[in-house]
């Protein structure tokens, strides 16, 4: 059992790290507050993180992985329904490590590593939503060339990319917030959505309206 506990303590400080990075942005965050929240020494976070960048890749890592494994089910996306999915679960995780976005040029500049490893991430993302209008191509959902499909690929990935960014700047104090998730969420999935909406068969079309609205009644003030 006593083994097991630095363990224990890593993980509870990539925990606290996390969800103070994201509330208060990677840059103002010191190891000294995030000692202070834990209620440890900062030696004792020392032991486990020498260094606030071992904090970040430790992070950035776990992001990776997970970002990795779900960017291989775009190659099963068929329909609008599909893509209505694979679009809010990414954004779901994008949002679960939000500061990495916040703060991606100011990391990037700062961290050869997560510069990198964010290049490969971009890669993998466009080959991901290439693979998504591909299949959607295949099974007659839409219609579009490949001179075509590898411009969409490149903005809906920008968007993507770029949205939460594009939300702290219209509401620096309140976008990123918990509470704001779902609206933050649902509008960056349907803003990369209707990119397609031009080449989408009829019925597609219809269904992408039909589901932004559904949702969109949903988070309006009952």
């Amino acid at each position: 059992m006593v083994k097991k506990a630095p363990r224990r303590t890593a993980e509870r400080i990539l925990e606290v790290t996390l969800a103070l990075f994201n509330r208060f942005g990677e840059p103002n965050v010191s190891t000294t507050l995030i000692s202070a929240e834990l209620n440890i020494s900062p030696g004792n976070l020392y032991y486990h993180y020498p260094a606030k960048d071992e904090l970040i890749n430790a992070l950035f890592d776990r992001f990776e992985r997970s970002l990795n494994d779900l960017l291989n089910a775009g190659d099963d996306v068929r329909n609008v329904e599909d893509a209505w999915f694979f679009m809010h679960t990414l954004f779901e995780l994008i949002w679960q490590y939000r500061f990495l976005y916040r703060d991606l040029n100011d990391l990037l500049s700062k961290n050869r590593r997560l510069e990198t490893h964010f290049q490969s991430i971009l890669k993998n993302k466009t080959r991901a939503v290439k693979a998504l209008l591909d299949g959607m191509r295949r099974s007659g959902a839409l219609q579009m060339d490949s001179r075509e499909l590898d411009a969409t690929a490149t903005s809906m990935v920008v968007v993507l990319t770029y949205w939460l960014s594009f939300e702290y700047v219209r509401d620096p104090r309140n976008a990123l917030e918990v509470s704001n998730a779902q609206g933050a969420l649902l509008r960056g999935a349907q803003h990369v959505l209707n990119l397609m909406v031009p080449y989408l068969e009829p019925g597609q079309r219809t269904h992408l309206i039909k589901l932004s609205d559904a949702y969109n009644n949903k988070e309006q003030p009952t």
